[in-house]
């Protein structure tokens, strides 16, 4: 069957994620617990019942996003048996789908991500980068017009989501140059995630990364930056260093997938914010949700019919 799996990145966060996993199975309570035990703290307590400007910092966006959507892969695996053709993950979510992809263990892809929210936030002082997504702008266009407004400074797209939906990063002033000339808004993030100022944030992942225990993907996983499809442990490490700070090509990486034979996507984790873009880039491809335990049992019902 050609269903291909995805998993979302920062900005799907949300206080109560995974708590209905959590009321309706064990697994789920378990998997937090593992997760607070390696990052030395109670994430289950702080998805739940925790602060939403607390919850929204980096270092603790990333295992939280990585943890609830490992919990809806998991159980909808439990219950149907599939091999997908591929996976994908929306930057951080690209470390959920080889956790799903069997080419990296939880515990370890916890720790790392952990990491990897500490670093970035750490490469550039607070105020001095910035992020907006531009609507309505074709890519070359909107390249050209960074390129334009850079000057000494940094503007580059960073995520090319779908038609009409680039985000944009780099230096504060910079971003609002190009703001300035293109209809958009200035994203609310803690730093300009793909871009080259996420150097100091690739140095400090590259030695993380690269005592990782990686095995082969048990399905190929579709690299961000460079739309690779991904298997042996020896490609993993260097494309997650690539992906820092190179933007995350989204849909041409979703449009590989279906390509290669995907027809139909479930999406894993709290949101529906991948599902949306890919009604942009090809709405005839349908794509379920498991983000807790109803809309576990839908798709599971749509499978089975």
């Amino acid at each position: 069957m050609g269903i291909g799996f995805i998993f979302p990145g920062q900005g799907s966060q949300q206080v109560g994620m995974g708590k209905d996993f959590c009321d309706h199975h064990a697994l789920a309570r378990h998997l937090f617990e593992e997760a607070g035990d390696a990052l030395g703290f109670n994430l289950r307590r702080l998805c739940h019942e925790g602060d939403e400007s607390e919850l929204a910092l980096t270092t603790n966006t990333q295992p939280a996003i990585l943890t609830v959507s490992t919990i809806a892969h998991r159980l909808f695996a439990e219950r149907f048996d599939i091999v997908p053709p591929s996976l994908a993950g929306h930057s951080l979510g690209e470390y959920s789908a080889l956790v799903a992809a069997d080419a990296l263990p939880f515990t370890d892809a916890v720790q790392a991500v952990h990491l990897r929210g500490k670093f970035m936030q750490e490469a550039t002082p607070v105020g001095l980068g910035a992020m907006a997504a531009i609507l309505g702008q074709k890519a070359d266009a909107l390249e050209s017009l960074c390129r334009e407004e850079a000057g000494e400074e940094v503007v580059v797209p960073a995520n090319y989501n779908g038609p009409g939906q680039i985000v944009i990063s780099g230096h504060a002033n910079a971003v609002k140059r190009v703001l300035a000339r293109a209809k958009g808004k200035l994203l609310t993030v803690s730093a300009p995630f793909h871009s080259p100022l996420m150097s100091p944030a690739a140095e400090a992942m590259k030695p993380v990364l690269e005592a990782l225990p990686f095995s082969a993907a048990s399905s190929p996983v579709v690299a961000n930056a460079s739309n690779r499809f991904v298997n042996s442990p020896e490609e993993i490490a260097p494309s997650l260093l690539e992906q820092i700070t190179s933007p995350v090509r989204w849909d041409s990486g979703t449009r590989a997938m279906i390509a290669d034979g995907v027809h139909r996507f479930i999406e894993f984790g709290h949101g529906k914010i991948l599902s949306g873009l890919l009604k942009r880039i090809d709405k005839t491809v349908p794509a379920d949700n498991v983000r807790d335990d109803e809309s576990l049992s839908s798709t599971l019902r749509k499978l089975d019919g």
